[in-house]
């Protein structure tokens, strides 16, 4: 952090304190509306605001009800004893574990593809001889930049031609198109400061390409396609809009549950959910910076 220096004067310290100040009232306005739902999550009663009960801080005010609901939305027997049966039918029944379940198979496999795809059109990007560079960079990233209803939109229209619309190929490939710019954009930004003498000197001693790449180039870009990957993950975790236009009843997600009940059937799961959600997302990003720090360090640069 940022430090004022010896010689600052009272005016110095006055605006740096201010600014401060106007820094953190930034930060609450972005994160109230995020942490507003995790004590909601915890409500009693079936309403998305506070009751006098949680605002008294009386314990019967605050419930896991919500919670246990992800599991039982939609089992069989939900007041069957908790046993294998229970599990099993919370697994092939309950409305949410399916959603989940669709949305990390989704997620998972899109971020194997986006990856690979990224980090080779990253590679090809970083090379100075590349023609029309600036083009083809502008457009493989281009998904981050048009509005998402129209590149759904378009991806409907293929993807209704060529016969793979409300399938998963469709809803993984539309992921996938939404997660390489982030693989292309972390791995391009690894390979800017990298030393391109480590692969002639490797080529020297006769390593091949595959070897070059797989004991030089991969160690020291490893940070930038993992935290492209994860970006990627999360991307397709939370993703909805392609999801409304190109998935079918069977490949129904999280976000696309949590849209479904908010307009046919308002409950506090929701918020349940979205606390999960908002604890995944911060521990990823807690990744994310973890191997940007460890990025730093192999480059020689002492972390902020």
């Amino acid at each position: 952090m940022f430090k004022l220096p010896l010689y600052a004067t009272a005016t110095d310290k006055i605006l740096y304190y201010f600014y401060l100040f106007i820094c953190g009232l930034i930060f609450l306005f972005l994160i109230l509306p995020v942490l507003i739902v995790i004590p909601l999550s915890f409500n009693v009663e079936p309403y998305f605001s506070f009751t006098e009960g949680m605002l008294k801080f009386d314990p019967d005010a605050y419930s896991l009800r919500w919670y246990k609901d992800i599991m039982t939305n939609g089992m069989a027997n939900p007041e069957e004893p908790v046993f294998s049966k229970w599990f099993a039918d919370s697994w092939n029944n309950s409305q949410w574990i399916r959603s989940t379940r669709n949305s990390f198979f989704i997620a998972i496999l899109s971020t194997l593809i986006a990856t690979f795809l990224g980090t080779l059109a990253a590679l090809g990007l970083s090379q100075s001889d590349m023609p029309a560079r600036s083009l083809i960079t502008s457009l493989l990233i281009s998904p981050m930049i048009v509005p998402l209803v129209i590149t759904a939109t378009g991806m409907f229209f293929f993807y209704s031609d060529i016969k793979i619309a409300q399938s998963y190929l469709g809803v993984i490939l539309a992921h996938v198109t939404l997660g390489v710019p982030f693989v292309i954009i972390t791995v391009t930004a690894t390979l800017v400061g990298f030393d391109r003498s480590l692969i002639r000197a490797s080529q020297n001693m006769g390593a091949n390409g595959w070897t070059t790449f797989k004991r030089v180039i991969m160690p020291l870009i490893a940070p930038g396609m993992i935290s492209g990957a994860l970006f990627a993950f999360v991307t397709s975790l939370d993703e909805l809009v392609a999801v409304l236009f190109i998935a079918g009843p069977e490949q129904r997600t999280i976000p696309r549950q949590m849209w479904s009940g908010i307009r046919e059937q308002i409950s506090p799961t929701i918020l349940a959910v979205a606390t999960i959600l908002v604890l995944f997302s911060i521990a990823l990003l807690t990744v994310v910076e973890l191997l940007r720090r460890r990025n730093e360090r192999l480059r020689g640069i002492t972390p902020a």
